[in-house]
């Protein structure tokens, strides 16, 4: 919650938020559970403006470590851009929509919540859509 309130403040108007849901780790092992929610937001930030912003958010709240190179570490905040519109990105930096997304169940199921009929930029198939493929494969 401390992360959507800073959310709020840097970015402008939080316009819906999921609800809370309590999982395990992905790719890697951890005795620690994620909580994760998906929020949608009005900024005039572009984004990589956007990208610098959740870092700053992140390490206020206590992150010291991004992942890197596919290792994946226990993490007090992890904040990810999954969309931005219907715009793509592919830089160094940022890539958007995030690269797995529509393969994990935890990222879709609070996304299709609040934007069931938001297409993938890039595979044109809804949230819910991918949602339910993920559920076909068991998720990641």
């Amino acid at each position: 919650m401390r992360a959507i309130e800073a959310l709020s403040l840097a970015l402008g108007t939080c316009t819906a938020q999921s609800s809370f849901i309590e999982t395990a780790p992905w790719g890697f092992k951890s005795e620690n559970s994620f909580l994760n929610c998906a929020a949608a937001f009005e900024t005039t930030l572009t984004p990589h403006q956007l990208l610098d912003t959740t870092e700053k958010i992140e390490r206020e709240l206590g992150r010291t470590a991004k992942s890197t190179g596919g290792i994946y570490n226990d993490r007090i905040i992890d904040i990810d851009i999954l969309l931005y519109g219907s715009e793509t990105v592919d830089t160094e930096r940022l890539t958007i929509p995030h690269p797995l997304m529509h393969l994990r169940d935890f990222v879709l199921e609070p996304l299709a919540e609040i934007a069931p009929n938001a297409q993938h930029p890039t595979t044109g198939k809804s949230i819910r859509e991918l949602l339910e493929a993920t559920k076909d494969t068991g998720g990641l």
